[in-house]
């Protein structure tokens, strides 16, 4: 027997005509590539999103045609969230902190039709123009009195003129919620990214899981300003949530230094924010510096890679900002897991909750995760055993765009290729990337142990570890770091620093002193890069 109820297409569009008709009047503001700072409400935003698909339409994007962007947080950007994936057709982010060459080749592998950028772009767009084979049109984002002088890109468009041409009336389109709405491509840091699709159905589902309580905790009470970027991974789901629930959202443009974060904060009344720990790095060496407060904001997402228990603890007994530790990847649209205490913990010391508040936290209603021995086999939810971890749910991608790299799923669970820890009550902690583990004499280290204690120390500005040959033990830790500025610190004071903190026998063999470690295109320390430069690197005998 089935259930009596409505069949209604789980779309993207829903969201915006949802926030129209019941929080019209919520702001949306921008800080614009221009510096200065827009203001429009939810009911600009669709009505302008209407106009936009209509412009869309007239450029010849048909139903599934992928339409591009090279685009910072902005309303105009979310404009094409909803224009283009609503319409029917595919939105794909371009990361612009890619290098060209890898520019040309995703727009290529995924065949776009149309790109929009933003002005501060127009080098890499005029460094690409030429190349890319399926781009039929360029346009610019912005007004006709900045468009560019001169410029070598042939009949490049003007967004504001695309949409002033355009009716705002436009009837959203119903289709099968399985059909693609965005193309978000992984970093790749090794061979060519892969491209996950998402659908609109997944993409509504992960909207309610990021609005959860237990999860992200979005709602119209509160002032959003995403830092994550929307070009990656959709800036976690955010421009989404923030529809559905009616909160005031936040966009910072390009200005993602300390300075400019922190005045977005205060005169925006910004509550919640997210972002990657390099971006929180430079915001806490602005307040510092200057002796400010945070007047509004009061939690923080971090996610990307792991939260320094160090810059945790900063937030929150410096400044009475509430750290959230989220996990997830470009494969799971991102959200995975959420790290919010239960409520028998709440009681538990300082030390305690924030050696919980330092895992990546619990899943998230959606989705399943295990961690398997090398063998196969699901190993115990007990905090001590580690595995790899694998993933599935109805926002977890089963294959790569065009099957790049064939079928990445074993028996129906996908690999994450992080090496973690589930303890009884569901948390999950993340103890190294499988990658990026040191295997010393048959036993394994986990570096993100070690990076922690390190950026813990008051002269380390930055800290990443990774393996270094050995004759006897095969790998040891090499410890590579940047310092704060006139920090005077040593390499014997910072190895006598993990005294106590660990097993003797982890302690780094070594410490190298370096100007700047790696960032990829997410802000994520490229290890990878790390183990090219140092891997003809001699550890002290001694």
């Amino acid at each position: 027997m089935l259930g009596s109820m409505m069949q209604q297409q789980l779309l993207i569009s829903s969201l915006l005509v949802h926030a129209e008709r019941h929080h019209g009047d919520q702001e949306v503001v921008s800080r614009r590539v221009e510096g200065d700072i827009h203001r429009y409400t939810y009911r600009d935003l669709a009505a302008r999103s209407r106009r936009m698909a209509n412009a869309v339409a007239s450029l010849g994007v048909k139903f599934g045609d992928r339409v591009a962007t090279l685009a910072w947080n902005g309303y105009r950007h979310m404009e094409l969230y909803y224009a283009v994936s609503g319409s029917g057709a595919v939105l794909h982010t371009l990361n612009p902190r890619l290098h060209p060459d890898q520019v040309v080749w995703i727009a290529d592998h995924a065949e776009d039709q149309v790109l929009f950028f933003d002005l501060s772009f127009l080098p890499v767009i005029e460094a690409v123009a030429g190349r890319v084979k399926t781009i039929k049109a360029f346009v610019a984002m912005t007004d006709r009195s900045r468009m560019p002088a001169t410029t070598s890109i042939p009949n490049l468009l003007c967004y504001e003129d695309l949409l002033e041409a355009q009716s705002d009336k436009f009837e959203w389109p119903t289709f099968d919620e399985n059909s693609a709405s965005s193309l978000c491509y992984t970093s790749g840091t090794t061979g060519n990214p892969k491209g996950a699709l998402y659908s609109h159905r997944s993409t509504v589902l992960h909207t309610f899981a990021v609005s959860l309580p237990d999860s992200l905790n979005v709602s119209a009470r509160e002032v959003v300003l995403p830092v994550v970027p929307m070009f990656h991974v959709n800036a976690w789901g955010l421009p989404y949530a923030a529809c559905m629930v009616g909160a005031k959202l936040v966009f910072p443009g390009p200005f993602l230094d300390g300075k400019s974060l922190h005045e977005l904060f205060e005169s925006e009344g910004v509550t919640v924010s997210a972002g990657v720990p390099t971006v929180w790095q430079g915001l806490l060496a602005h307040v510092e510096a200057n002796n400010l407060k945070f007047s509004t904001m009061r939690r923080t997402i971090i996610g990307g890679s792991a939260c320094p228990p160090a810059m945790m603890r900063a937030f929150q007994e410096r400044y009475d900002v509430q750290v959230l530790h989220a996990w997830g990847m470009t494969e799971l649209s991102p959200l995975g897991t959420a790290c919010v205490l239960k409520k028998k913990q709440l009681d538990l010391p300082a030390e305690e909750r924030l050696a919980i508040q330092s895992k990546q936290g619990r899943a998230v209603f959606g989705v399943d995760m295990k961690i398997v021995g090398e063998d196969g086999a699901e190993l115990p939810r007990d905090g001590k055993a580690s595995g790899e971890l694998l993933v599935r749910g109805p926002w977890i991608i089963k294959e790569y765009f065009k099957s790049e790299g064939g079928n990445p799923l074993v028996d129906g669970w996908f690999p994450t290729g992080d090496v973690s820890t589930i303890d009884a009550d569901g948390f999950m902690q993340i103890t190294d990337r499988s990658k990026d583990v040191i295997k010393s004499g048959g036993e394994w280290i986990g570096s993100i142990d070690l990076e922690n204690i390190a950026m813990a120390h008051p002269g380390v500005a930055m800290a990443a570890c990774i393996a270094a040959r050995h004759p006897k033990w095969d790998e040891r830790p090499l410890l590579v770091v940047v310092k704060k500025p006139n920090a005077e610190l040593t390499r014997e004071e910072l190895l006598q620093f993990y005294d106590g903190k660990i097993a003797k026998w982890w302690t780094p063999d070594d410490v190298v002193f370096v100007d700047a470690i790696p960032l990829g295109a997410t802000g994520k320390m490229q290890k990878n890069k790390l183990r090219d430069q140092f891997q003809d690197y001699r550890l002290p005998t001694a």
